[in-house]
């Protein structure tokens, strides 16, 4: 059986990795251009598609026959060709979106609902969220009656939905909206998965209000798509089970410290430890500078290279599924936090003041060693999702550093 995704530009999906979870077939990207969908559709080979953007509106019109929830819903993402050549469309999405909601705790029952997009993710989002009893639903696009300009009628707003791609990989900077003219927002929910927290998820987070985004959508959509596919069900707890070991494998551990606190060390054990790629940001700053780090800063100074390690740490930050050992002043700028929060959780690797060396270190030379901690202590400490000790071997520290991975993903979930 021969299944996959389709799409018009479909970059880094997770999908083929999240339905090896759910079934014994074969999952494949198709990219299609829209001048060719027609032909593909006709005579591309397939037994069921996931549909993506900007299809899902388009399919609706190509299957012969459609769930009663793809009708109502007026989308398309899951589909399936009967032997006979005729097509079967289902939405998957609505139960994908529901059960975001359920996992995030996000009451909707009576609020206001404001839905960022009005494609086809947009209206089973509308769908589910009239399912869960919203007391207001209002559609926010380009150029409708409710829009980016008038958005202040919407103040009110007490969730937020965005179904845009504004935010996704690889312009993880941007935002669809700025959750601050909305004083009475007390839930966001993003469809976006790439990265893991989008800059609206992290202004949510900053702003106290519970947040979540779409990596569990995905999940389960794929598990209800998988028992569209093979006409067998696949058990709930599986989608639960997808989503964690997936988060876990893309998820950035980034190692913060003083320097010479064995940054560098630890983390080429913890990258053996989890069969990962490792990077060390000071020796790929050399290949960025073309000298060492301590030669760039006595020459053009610290401010300089500062610059230069946030334009670097800003790619980095988009990747996922590596251990980042970062240089030790890098908490020094509060910019470079949301470039590594993105896709990361951040591991404050603490090691006692006497044993941290200053030979090849020029930061370390100016003035006195506990002054600088003294000063980076509450930045590294802002920055950390938790703090491991360094005071044993590199491979004992790695594990230690793992089982607090373990244990903060276990309270987030």
């Amino acid at each position: 059986m021969r299944f996959g995704l389709l799409g018009e530009k479909l970059g880094h999906s997770y999908s083929p990795e999240l339905h090896a979870f759910f079934g014994d077939y074969e999952y494949e990207l198709f990219e299609v251009a829209p001048d060719q969908l027609g032909d593909f559709i006709r005579h591309g080979d397939f037994q069921g598609l996931n549909v993506t953007i900007p299809y899902k509106t388009t399919m609706l019109a190509l299957c012969d026959d459609l769930t009663e929830a793809a009708a109502a819903i007026g989308s398309v993402n899951t589909v399936v060709r009967h032997p006979d050549g005729s097509l079967f469309g289902d939405n998957t999405d609505a139960a994908g979106f529901e059960g975001l909601v359920w996992k995030s705790r996000i009451s909707i029952r009576g609020r206001k609902c404001l839905v960022l997009g009005s494609g086809g993710a947009s209206l089973s989002v509308q769908y589910v969220l009239h399912k869960l009893g919203a007391g207001e639903i209002v559609v926010i696009s380009r150029s409708g009656p409710d829009n980016y300009e008038n958005l202040a009628k919407h103040a009110d707003a007490e969730v937020i939905v965005n179904t845009t791609p504004v935010g996704m990989y690889p312009n993880t900077a941007a935002a669809p909206v700025d959750l601050r003219r909305f004083p009475r927002c007390q839930g966001v929910l993003d469809l976006i998965y790439n990265p893991a927290r989008t800059a609206l998820m992290q202004q949510a987070e900053a702003l106290k209000i519970p947040n979540m985004g779409g990596l569990f959508m995905l999940a389960e959509q794929a598990r209800c798509a998988a028992s569209v596919f093979t006409g067998k069900a696949v058990p709930a707890i599986k989608a639960e089970e997808a989503w964690k070991t997936l988060g876990s494998r893309k998820e950035n551990r980034i190692l913060i410290g003083m320097p010479g606190c064995g940054k560098s060390t630890v983390g080429k054990a913890l990258a053996d430890l989890l069969d990962r790629p490792f990077v060390d940001c000071d020796r790929e700053m050399e290949k960025v500078i073309g000298m060492s780090v301590a030669d760039y800063i006595t020459r053009y100074g610290e401010e300089a290279f500062r610059a230069e390690e946030t334009a670097m740490l800003t790619q980095l930050g988009k990747t996922s599924g590596l251990v980042i050992a970062t240089g030790g002043g890098c908490v020094t700028r509060p910019e470079n936090y949301p470039r590594l929060h993105q896709n990361g959780t951040m591991i404050f690797l603490e090691r006692e003041l006497s044993k941290l060396p200053k030979k090849g270190r020029p930061l370390s030379l100016r003035g006195s060693l506990q002054d600088m901690y003294t000063i980076r202590l509450p930045m590294y400490r802002r920055f950390a999702d938790v703090t491991v000790p360094n005071d044993g071997a590199p491979e004992k520290v790695a594990k230690a550093v793992e089982e607090a991975y373990e244990r903060i993903s276990d309270q987030r979930a």
